[in-house]
């Protein structure tokens, strides 16, 4: 009888929990999956699949048990390089892990959110650039929390003087991910969509590749210039 008590007041528990997490994220058909973190981020799974944003063109199916739990490993081991006072900052508390994740029909490895404190991560997304991915999508949590910081103008100032970024990242057909041979000031073809991308994926790189990125800037003084940007802005928020 104790142990059906106590049971059924952890369930309790769990579930306003999941209420008080839908209030503060308005997204719905979650569930924990983890909250006790050294760095304070709450991690949600979604337990039917996901429909939300301006005429429901964001769409995610619900996680497969096995599948996340695989998969979390490296998604924790990526997220703990964050320290608490650091996604405090930037205002980053909740993550939110579901498969397959679509934007107006383009399949995507996240969306970040943050004025509802949220990154939303695809957990089925291509392997091979998934790690980029995280930090990709945490740079542009920093960026949004401080656009000030990164100014997307002194940014296209470092590229050639002939070069111009698309309009936005969704009308450009500039999405390859791999490393190009010749950088020539940019990483990957998506880094030529839009400033904001282009720097989402510094960051990324040298989040997951410091020692090939640091070996490239020696031959390329665009690229130099960009990485000193980034460290610099992150500089300034440590000390902010």
């Amino acid at each position: 009888m104790r142990i059906l008590l106590i049971l059924l007041l952890t369930l309790q528990i769990n579930s306003l929990k999941a209420d008080e997490i839908f209030n503060l994220v308005k997204i719905p058909n979650l569930e924990i999956y983890k909250l006790n973190n050294s760095n304070g981020l709450k991690f949600l799974n979604a337990k039917n699949n996901i429909v939300i944003g301006f005429e429901n063109n964001i769409r995610c199916n619900k996680s497969n048990k096995k599948n996340l739990d695989e998969k979390f490993s490296l998604i924790s081991k990526n997220l703990s390089i964050y320290e608490k006072y650091f996604l405090n900052k930037i205002n980053l508390r909740f993550i939110v892990l579901c498969e397959n994740l679509y934007v107006s029909e383009i399949n995507t490895g996240g969306i970040p959110d943050h004025k509802k404190r949220t990154l939303i991560l695809d957990i089925n997304f291509n392997e091979k650039y998934f790690e980029r991915v995280i930090h990709h999508e945490i740079f542009h949590i920093i960026h949004n929390s401080f656009k000030v910081i990164f100014d997307e103008d002194v940014w296209s100032n470092y590229n050639d003087k002939t070069f111009k970024y698309a309009e936005c990242s969704t009308c450009s057909n500039r999405l390859g991910l791999d490393l190009y041979n010749q950088t020539n000031g940019f990483l990957t073809e998506y880094s030529k969509s839009i400033a904001s991308e282009d720097m989402a994926e510094v960051f990324s790189f040298l989040m997951t590749d410091q020692v090939k990125i640091k070996n490239i800037v020696k031959k390329d003084s665009i690229l130099l210039n960009k990485i000193r940007y980034i460290e610099k802005g992150i500089d300034k928020i440590v000390n902010f």
